[in-house]
């Protein structure tokens, strides 16, 4: 079977189906056609993030969130045409149709040209305690925890790395000189590493605040227990796209109640919802910041990211939301630890 081949999906399939699809096939596109491959549809990364946003449930039909007139080519064009096309509408994937407009390929922009550099700084968060981990913290700081055989924080560079990043700092408190010594100035990869360190603990965006690269570009921010597959530069352009000042990437969490719920009002019941599922967005540990904002900091004074996205939100600044449906965990937990390092081969090989 052709690689795009892969990505074909029926209008009656689920949005869970469409995420299914589009991380087993590594394709970031699902094309909806019938049963002739006449092509109906798209659905994308942008189009389920969307669709989070808006609370559509991921049972739903895959038709409530797709692109029902997508850009196309004709199986006649050149490729020369379809980098063209790719390039003037921002697309990295693009349909190719046959004269009954079914769909005969998948062209992607990736197999055109080579990743581009991005000079970005990245920080990564290194300097927790890892309490939650211990003995396990004990002789080593957690972002140097092996999970699938390497530390994690080498995974998480290996991942930005991948996608054309080379600027990185790393904000180091907690056993600070082993850190220094597994990654030293970045040499071995090819990248550029800085050092923040922390004296005592200064929280999230309090470490940024110690950040001494000069830049005009979007920051990324994130913290070095986290193991994910979220397209970086995406993440990038997404928050450039909305003139933001931060960017926080967030994961849909449903905790599910295992009561029946009573609604009243004073002595009367007017509703009761048996076990309902709350969705909520929660914050995923990821950010990029607009460079402007690093003013606002004050260095070496102790300020949580939280703390100061609602500084943000009460001076009117623009702060939005990036869904990640990719993968995603946080292995600061031991039961995540331990779900993390079964899941690595599949995931990350």
């Amino acid at each position: 079977m052709n690689r795009w081949q892969n990505s074909l999906i029926s209008p009656e399939a689920t949005i869970l189906e469409a995420i299914q699809i589009i991380d087993h096939s590594a394709l970031q596109i699902t094309l909806v056609v019938d049963d002739t491959n006449h092509l109906l549809g798209t659905v994308t990364d942008g189009d389920i993030r969307r669709g989070i946003l808006k609370g559509i449930n991921l049972d739903s039909s895959v038709k409530q969130i797709m692109n029902p007139n997508p850009s196309v080519i004709q199986s006649s064009d050149s490729r020369i045409n379809a980098l063209a096309l790719m390039r003037n509408t921002t697309l990295h994937h693009i349909p190719v149709v046959d004269e009954n407009n079914c769909v005969v390929d998948l062209e992607f922009i990736n197999e055109f040209i080579s990743t581009e550099a991005k000079d970005n700084p990245v920080i990564l968060m290194a300097g927790g305690l890892g309490n939650r981990l211990k003995p396990l913290t004990e002789s080593r700081p957690k972002p140097l925890l092996d999970v699938g055989g390497k530390p994690v924080l080498e995974t998480i560079l290996d991942s930005f790395i991948e996608q054309g990043f080379n600027n990185f700092y790393i904000a180091v408190n907690y056993k600070a000189d082993m850190i220094r010594e597994y990654f030293g100035d970045g040499s071995r990869w090819a990248v550029q590493i800085e050092y923040i360190h922390e004296d005592k603990p200064l929280g999230t965006a309090g470490a940024v605040g110690l950040f001494s690269g000069r830049t005009d570009k979007p920051i990324i921010l994130m913290n070095g227990d986290i193991l994910t597959k979220v397209d970086f530069r995406r993440l990038l352009k997404f928050h450039v796209k909305q003139d933001a000042s931060a960017t926080v990437c967030v994961r849909d969490y449903s905790l599910q109640i295992p009561y029946g719920v009573i609604k009243a009002d004073k002595q009367l019941i007017y509703d009761i919802e048996e076990k309902p599922l709350l969705h909520f967005l929660v914050n995923a540990g990821i950010y990029t910041l607009s460079p402007d904002i690093l003013d606002d900091i004050s260095p070496d004074s102790y300020l949580s990211m939280t703390d100061l996205l609602k500084t943000l939100i009460e001076n009117n600044k623009n702060i939005s939301v990036f869904p990640i449906r990719e993968y995603w965990i946080d292995i600061g937990h031991i039961n995540e630890y331990g779900r993390a390092n079964g899941e690595y081969t599949e995931v990350f090989l």
